[in-house]
């Protein structure tokens, strides 16, 4: 392998320090408030397992895989400097890479109302589209305030005309895209096209592109729920299988890998293929980046399976089961405040935030820590998290509380520097990745189910309130950094005599 015991040693502490709390968390639960089957317990504790080896090997992989690729094609593709190949390019990956992303499965899975293929296709269509959009801004340097101004428009104006049971799926289906599999790649993708500008705005422009992405599905399932009749829009949770012996547990993984390594497969085949066919064009390859990028996407392939594997397998049954026991206690309100601490440490446990953080603090030479931005993604998620446990328990419709966060989400964008805007709206579509899928989605469908609401109007909608909440706690991280810079020009400013300033310079001051 590529990567050095010491570079290796500190990936699996950083994935041992993501996934404990939210363990530490269930398990205090199950021994305290709400007793679970000692069945979905052990399964859930093997897929923890799973899903720290799977973390760790996809942290691995990522990093000398699907970066180098994302920037090449990236890079390749904008020297060719035609922009009809450009954007059929883009429409097709994007579409491609959709299909294939497996935190869609997920959400197709649990939507009764619309047969899987039409979400899924509706989806990659919206992100294909919008990734071409996103292309065509970087090349030609529009502003992404404006874009989102613009398209969130369209979408609260059209929040108007779209029946109520496909609302929360739509907003939901703009987080779900945005996973394991796209983010890595597109986020690599906007590096690599700017890598070949060298105007003062590229670098923020390479962030943006999972915004953008994000709204895509959206937009294209609102306008299907204006088309599409389905013939019924109520939703009946499986049963949780309670398994009586430790061989039939075992079952229940082995049965479940074949199925996730072959759809991980079909996942990476596109990228893969993408890489060959632009290695191929460029005809500048280095034998040696090219066995370090396969076995990079071996890593990530093996990662995302057990990954995969054990949050469907362990996870999903687990947070089911518990929102249904916290929401039938006679205290049920507890599940807010709970809900919050477990949204705290789970967002800290998607695959994908490890990327973005990541990327982030490179391209910004430190100046915005990983550490503070996951700081500040967890907050955002929490609360995310306590306004859906509302939502579960009220049935207030998700429009009270996405209108106004989206509002003040695009206020800010008047006043944060792009660079920070571009970030939060990237780290909406980040922070909804697969462990909010398969654990926090079923534990609001278990808890709407106990409490007897309707579960595609009042479950439904938390995969985008935790897509919503990133966006004001980030883009306020960015406010204060900003007034900060300020207040520090100023005091060094006041320290150097005014003699030494031209009246240009003491204008900009005081700006």
């Amino acid at each position: 392998m590529f990567i050095n015991h010491s570079k290796f040693e500190e990936k699996f502490s950083e994935t041992i320090k993501a996934v404990f709390p939210i363990l530490a968390i269930v398990l205090v639960l199950c021994f305290t408030i709400t007793p679970i089957p000692p069945s979905i317990l052990v399964t859930f504790l093997i897929g923890a397992v799973m899903l720290i080896l799977g973390m760790l090997l996809f942290n691995v992989g990522v990093e000398s895989s699907m970066t180098p690729i994302g920037e090449r094609v990236g890079s390749i593709m904008t020297r060719s400097k035609n922009v009809f190949i450009m954007v059929v390019i883009s429409f097709i990956m994007g579409v491609v890479i959709t299909i294939s992303e497996p935190d869609l499965q997920v959400l197709a899975e649990q939507v009764p109302s619309i047969p899987n293929m039409t979400l899924i296709l509706a989806v990659a269509i919206g992100v294909g589209a919008f990734l071409v959009l996103s292309v065509l801004r970087m090349l030609f340097s529009i502003p992404l305030s404006y874009i989102l101004l613009f398209f969130y428009g369209i979408i609260f104006a059209l929040t108007l005309f779209v029946p109520a049971d496909f609302l929360a799926i739509a907003f939901d289906s703009g987080g779900v895209t945005t996973g394991p599999m796209t983010v890595p790649f597109i986020m690599a993708f906007g590096v690599g096209i700017t890598a070949i500008r060298s105007d003062r705005h590229a670098e923020d422009d390479s962030f943006g592109l999972v915004a953008l992405c994000s709204i895509g599905p959206i937009l294209a399932v609102m306008l299907l729920g204006m088309i599409f009749t389905p013939e019924s829009t109520e939703t009946v949770s499986e049963a949780i299988p309670i398994i009586d012996n430790t061989v039939d547990i075992g079952k229940l993984f082995t049965e479940q890998l074949p199925h996730y390594f072959v759809e991980m497969a079909v996942s990476i085949f596109p990228i893969v293929f993408f890489f060959a066919f632009f290695e191929l064009v460029a005809r500048d390859i280095n034998k040696h980046t090219v066995i370090k990028v396969l076995v990079g996407i071996l890593e990530t392939y093996l990662g995302l399976v057990l990954f995969l594997t054990g949050v469907n397998v362990g996870f999903m049954p687990a947070g089911n089961y518990l929102g249904q026991t916290i929401a039938q206690l006679p205290y049920a309100w507890i599940i807010v405040p709970l809900g919050m601490l477990i949204g705290y440490f789970i967002v800290k446990a998607e695959p994908a935030v490890y990327v973005l953080t990541k990327q982030v603090e490179a391209i910004t030479s430190g100046a915005i820590s990983s550490k503070a931005m996951g700081m500040a993604l967890s907050l955002g998620v929490a609360t995310s998290v306590g306004l859906a446990m509302i939502r579960v328990l009220t049935g207030i419709s998700i429009l009270w509380f996405i209108v106004p966060g989206y509002f003040i989400a695009l206020f800010l964008t008047f006043f944060v520097p792009k660079l920070f805007t571009a970030i939060a709206f990237d780290s909406g579509g980040v922070a909804s990745g697969p462990m909010t899928a398969t654990f926090l989605l079923p534990f609001a469908m278990g808890a709407c189910e106990a409490v007897g609401g309707n579960i595609i109007t009042d479950a439904f909608g938390v995969v985008s309130m935790v897509a919503m909440t990133p966006l004001i706690t980030i883009q306020t991280m960015g406010l204060i950094f900003t007034l900060k810079d300020r207040k520090l020009q100023k005091e060094a400013a006041a320290a150097i005599p005014e003699s030494m300033f031209t009246a240009e310079d003491m204008e900009i001051i005081e700006l």
